[in-house]
């Protein structure tokens, strides 16, 4: 680009927090600040959560929508797949669009906290009590989707094609972490990166580990093999 005379170079808006709606528009203001809620969690609640608390059920879940959204750079930059018409007022159209970053943040995030809570990891209660708090991050997960397409930022087979990845990535993760990874949180814990940075092995304030049997105990071994939720 030129400016009497003087070439300028090209810019680029950093896309984590910039959300355009149409003025005096109610209900895209809200909405706006609902596809913002992936940046919500992440600083706010896990950042947060390893300043305070530092469990390892927390860091891999936080991991896991990391590796997640590499995935969904990767496969964006692979099909390259162009944002609908409106990115050019909202000034996206630098940036492919299929899958949705946001829809697939959101549902990742909610299948992991479904299937930690009815698995009652960290949380006490009636199975009833379990279900309801597991499926609270869905109401925010479907309007993080419509916001994405009412906002003008992505197409509908956009945001689904997010959700869907993001729904596969998660179950494969929860399986990845509490069927293989776990066995070696008190490892983790024991590690010299563990200790310096006071890592928790326990998932969400419940003890991963069982105490030493009679038997290995008089030897001085630890049984690390069974799990407690």
């Amino acid at each position: 680009m030129t400016m009497t005379g003087v070439t300028v170079p090209s810019l680029k808006a950093v896309t984590l927090t910039h959300v355009r709606y149409t003025k005096g528009d109610q209900l895209g203001h809200f909405l706006a600040w609902v596809s913002l809620i992936p940046v919500f969690i992440s600083l706010g609640g896990f950042v947060s959560h390893f300043l305070y608390r530092r469990e390892l059920q927390g860091i891999f879940f936080a991991i896991g929508l990391i590796i997640s959204q590499f995935i969904n750079e990767t496969v964006k930059n692979s099909f390259q797949q162009s944002r609908p018409e409106t990115c050019v007022i909202l000034e996206t159209c630098d940036s492919h669009g299929w899958p949705s970053s946001h829809s697939q943040y959101m549902f990742f995030f909610a299948v992991y906290f479904t299937l930690l809570t009815y698995n009652g990891v960290g949380l006490s209660g009636s199975k009833v009590y379990k279900w309801i708090v597991g499926i609270s991050p869905w109401p925010l997960a479907f309007l993080t989707m419509y916001s994405r397409v009412y906002l003008g930022y992505h197409t509908v087979g956009q945001v689904f094609a997010g959700a869907g990845l993001g729904l596969f990535l998660g179950v494969m993760w929860f399986w990845v972490v509490n069927g293989l990874v776990i066995d070696y949180f008190p490892l983790i814990e024991e590690s010299a990166l563990g200790r310096s940075n006071w890592i928790d092995c326990r998932t969400m304030g419940v003890s991963v580990v069982v105490s030493v049997s009679e038997k290995e105990g008089s030897q001085g071994g630890l049984d690390w093999g069974q799990k407690l939720y």
